[in-house]
């Protein structure tokens, strides 16, 4: 009975959506985070069967399965390739040497410890690792994954540059020639996942991993049914299994959820938040700040000191994340503030302090209430893509830019990359990416304020920022590399060359009784795994 619900849920919520949407835009991808879906699934509904594909009891006679839904849908399960590892942790089959917690620090999983002595890092597996065939996980397999990862996948290529050798079935070294400090977190991303290379012989549709879960049914591009893996080598497993369908429309999974079909989703858009929040004997709602990050560029090529400083005296981060409604979190910096190298400090919104520095800067009020220069207006260019709601950033910046005296244009383009990016043709440049994606601050700044780094497109160059950027490169210390993340942050919003805007919450909603859908944690590849249970 419940895939046939499901499945006249979704043929309403389509036909309200064709009526009610004209068109979308499309959305381009942000660097480390997959953003590109496959076609919706026509047979959406259908991965939910009576009884499990071994032909035991279904949940309706007893069995504890979660019912779930998930936004993106990939052809494969191979964990190695672009970011399925992603779905493949989600879904509770793969698992890596660590994983990251709810406080941002890096556990063990498939590995017990990881100890480094100069290039040289010494990895101890769990002794009761195995596959969910049985077979044991080894040293020489672990390498042999990282193998196939660094071959298959052109983020991971670097692994192919490092040395390994077993020393016996449970440990091995990594020697990386060179100091590597993020190394143990780079193991922690899901695409690090062991898959068993011996016995798997479909790496698309069966491979044969470690986790809680294994496959029942698998639609690519489409529906996913787990069952509990009996041979779990880490203990017991609290479901019997689990359905994600595949739904990436928001009101589908409302109504889904409000039928009682659903027991949890997370990315909830925030009119639907704002149902379950009226709710609170029916849904549980848990929020927390994520790691995707809004931001924009201020072209320093173009724009003087004290311009940028008003700017973002103008911009009003408290008052954008209320218009979005409870998705979006106020950034100060550009990683979340409970993280040690979060800890930024930013001026408080102050628009009479702005109109003091730009008249300081020679400009005077216009008839029309916009401050002018030697005859020429201040006109701002506004580049953005219409994702991520950077849209309706564009237009609140465009308003509080105009109440404080300064005219803007916006300019949208479908890709920012081959644009706005990549030419520096802009005054203010939106984006959105994944600013922490594996508990380490080096990525983001590397990306972003390191000198000729992609996104330092807007003329920032700081040689204290590129000192600090150039000892994370090898400091082991966490609490050093804290301080030096710090103060790169510090001098790149002491100097306004970006304004961070807000960072995305992590948004579950669960049915009472439902738990350990990683609802605590703030990245996005994390699902189900051996402690997520139903009542």
């Amino acid at each position: 009975m419940r895939k046939q619900i499901i499945s006249a849920i979704m043929a309403g919520a389509l036909s309200l959506s064709l009526t009610a949407c004209g068109g979308s835009s499309a959305q381009p991808a942000a660097p480390a985070a997959p953003e590109t879906t496959a076609a919706v699934s026509e047979t959406a509904a259908e991965a939910a069967p009576e009884t499990t594909a071994e032909g035991q009891p279904s949940a309706e006679s007893g069995e504890k399965i979660l019912y779930t839904a998930a936004s993106f849908a990939y052809p494969s399960l191979d964990t190695h390739t672009e970011y399925y590892g992603w779905y493949t942790s989600i879904y509770g089959l793969s698992e890596a040497l660590f994983k990251i917690g709810p406080d941002m620090g890096l556990v063990p999983c498939l590995a017990e410890s990881a100890e480094t002595e100069g290039t040289v890092m010494t990895v101890k597996l769990q002794e009761k690792a195995a596959f969910s065939n049985g077979d044991p996980l080894t040293a020489d397999m672990v390498i042999r994954n990282f193998a196939r990862l660094a071959e298959v996948n052109p983020r991971f290529a670097f692994l192919a540059d490092f040395d390994y050798e077993a020393l016996d079935d449970h440990s091995f070294t990594i020697d990386t020639k060179e100091p590597y400090p993020t190394l143990k977190n780079d193991l922690a991303s899901p695409e690090c996942g062991m898959i068993d290379l011996d016995a798997t012989t479909d790496f698309d549709l069966a491979p044969v991993f470690t986790g809680p879960f294994v496959v029942s049914d698998f639609q690519p591009s489409g529906d996913v049914r787990v069952v509990r893996n009996e041979n779990y080598w880490n203990g017991n497993v609290a479901l019997d299994g689990a359905v994600f369908y595949y739904m990436q429309e928001d009101q589908p999974k409302l109504m889904a959820m409000q039928a009682g079909e659903l027991d949890c989703y997370n990315s909830i858009d925030s009119a639907s938040l704002q149902i379950y929040l009226s709710d609170p004997s029916s849904y549980n709602v848990v929020q927390i700040a994520g790691t995707r990050l809004q931001f924009y560029i201020l072209n320093e090529n173009r724009l003087d000191d004290k311009v940028r400083e008003a700017v973002n005296l103008i911009v009003d981060k408290d008052s954008i994340a209320a218009y979005q409604e409870g998705t979006v979190s106020p950034a100060v910096g550009p990683f979340l503030p409970s993280a040690a190298y979060g800890k930024a400090t930013v001026p408080a919104t102050d628009p009479d302090k702005a109109k003091k520095l730009l008249e300081e800067d020679g400009f005077t009020i216009g008839a029309d209430g916009i401050y002018e220069k030697d005859g020429q207006k201040l006109s701002l260019n506004i580049c953005y893509y219409a994702a991520r709601n950077l849209d309706a950033i564009a237009i609140l910046m465009q308003e509080q830019l105009k109440n404080a005296g300064i005219d803007s244009v916006l300019t949208v383009e479908e890709d920012p990359d081959a644009t706005y990016i990549a030419t520096g043709d802009f005054d203010i440049a939106l984006y959105c990416m994944i600013a922490d994606k594996a508990g380490d601050p080096l990525y983001f700044l590397d990306s972003t304020l390191a000198e000729d780094s992609y996104y330092d497109c807007g003329g920032f160059d700081d040689d204290e920022c590129q000192a600090a950027i150039e000892a994370l490169r090898t400091e082991p210390d966490p609490e050093k590399r804290a301080e030096l993340a710090n103060k790169a942050v510090q001098i790149a919003i002491d100097d306004n060359a970006f304004g961070y805007v807000g960072l995305f919450n992590q948004t579950t909603v669960l049915k009472p009784g439902v738990h350990g859908f990683a609802e605590d944690i703030p990245f996005d590849f994390y699902g189900v795994d051996q402690y997520t249970d139903k009542e």
